[in-house]
C-alpha cells in the first residue's frame, strides 16, 4: 500500500473518523452500507473510470445505496435467490460488480467471484465471457458494462439483460429472512468467507482513506480495496479499470484531481 498524502481538508474523505465509527456493531456488508447511508448519505463511495473507454462514474453513497437495492430486489423476486444460493459474478472490477457484491450480501446469497457457472444457482456475467456462463442451469443474467449502465442493442439469447430488468426494481429492499453473518458470503479465489469475516477483514485495513485501486476482483485483497475497506472504515473508492493504459503523469494528475489517500495497483 503506497501513500500519497491526505485529501484535502473539507473534502468528504478527509474526515473519516467520525464515519468509520459508526460500523462498530455492523455484522455484515450490507450493514456497513446502511451505516454508510445512515451517516451521509451524500458523500462520494464509488468513484469509476475505465481507462480504455474514458467512463467516469461518481457514485455517493445514496446512488449507490439505491441501485444496490434494485439489484436486491431482482434477485430476491425475479430471480427467486434464497439464502445459501451461489451467484457466479463472471465480472471483472467495475462498479456494477461492487454493487452486485453487496447485492448479494443484501439477500444472503453467497457472491462466488470468477465461481464456475455450473455449480451456480445464478450467474452475472459481463459481454466476455457469455459463453463461459452458459454452462449455469439456473437464470443467467448478463451484463453490458456501458458506460452509463446502458444495455446490449441485443440482449443475448438465453439471458436477461440487467439494464433492462433493473430500472424497475424497488427502490427499498428488505429480505425476505434475516441474514445471518455467520453464514458463507462471499468466494474469492477459491477461498470462502462469512459475512461477519469480511467485516472483521475489511475493517482492518485502516481509517477512511480515498483508495485508487487498479487491482481486479479476483483476490481478496482487490475486492478488500475497491469495495470492502472503504465501505468499513468511512472511506472510498477510486475504481480503476485498464488503469495499466494510463501514464505516470495522468496516474499522478487522477491521484491530485480525485484526493486519494492510498494507491493500491
Amino acid at each position: 500500500m503506497r501513500r500519497t498524502g491526505g485529501p484535502a481538508q473539507g473534502c468528504p474523505a478527509a474526515c473519516p473518523r467520525t464515519l468509520s465509527r459508526v460500523n462498530a456493531t455492523d455484522r455484515t456488508p450490507a450493514d456497513l452500507l446502511r451505516s454508510a447511508l445512515a451517516a451521509d448519505p451524500g458523500r462520494p463511495l464509488v468513484t469509476f473510470y475505465d481507462d480504455a473507454t474514458g467512463e467516469r462514474v461518481e457514485l455517493s453513497v445514496a446512488t449507490f445505496a439505491n441501485w444496490v437495492a434494485k439489484t436486491s430486489n431482482l434477485l430476491q423476486g425475479d430471480l427467486a435467490v434464497a439464502p445459501g444460493d451461489r451467484v457466479a459474478l463472471l465480472l471483472p472490477a467495475h462498479w456494477q460488480t461492487a454493487v452486485w457484491l453487496l447485492a448479494c450480501a443484501s439477500v444472503g446469497v453467497v457472491a462466488d467471484v470468477g465461481g464456475d457457472p455450473a455449480a451456480a444457482d445464478v450467474v452475472v456475467s459481463g459481454p466476455d465471457t457469455l459463453e463461459a456462463a452458459r454452462a449455469c442451469s439456473g437464470e443467467r443474467v448478463a451484463l453490458a458494462l456501458r458506460p452509463l449502465g446502458g444495455r446490449f442493442p441485443q440482449t443475448p439469447e438465453g439471458f436477461v439483460d440487467y439494464a433492462v430488468e433493473v430500472p424497475g426494481q424497488g427502490d427499498r429492499f428488505a429480505p425476505f429472512a434475516p441474514v445471518d453473518p455467520d453464514e458463507p458470503a462471499l468466494v474469492v479465489a477459491g477461498r470462502e468467507f462469512s459475512g461477519a469475516e469480511v467485516v472483521e477483514l475489511a475493517r482492518a485495513e485502516g481509517a477512511g482513506d480515498r483508495v485508487l485501486s487498479g487491482l481486479s476482483y479476483d483476490t481478496w485483497d482487490g475486492v478488500c480495496a475497491g469495495l470492502y475497506g472503504p465501505l468499513a472504515n468511512g472511506g472510498s473508492v477510486v475504481l480503476c479499470r485498464h488503469l495499466e493504459r494510463l501514464g505516470e503523469e495522468a496516474l499522478a494528475k487522477r491521484i491530485e484531481d480525485e484526493r486519494v489517500g492510498v494507491v493500491r495497483r
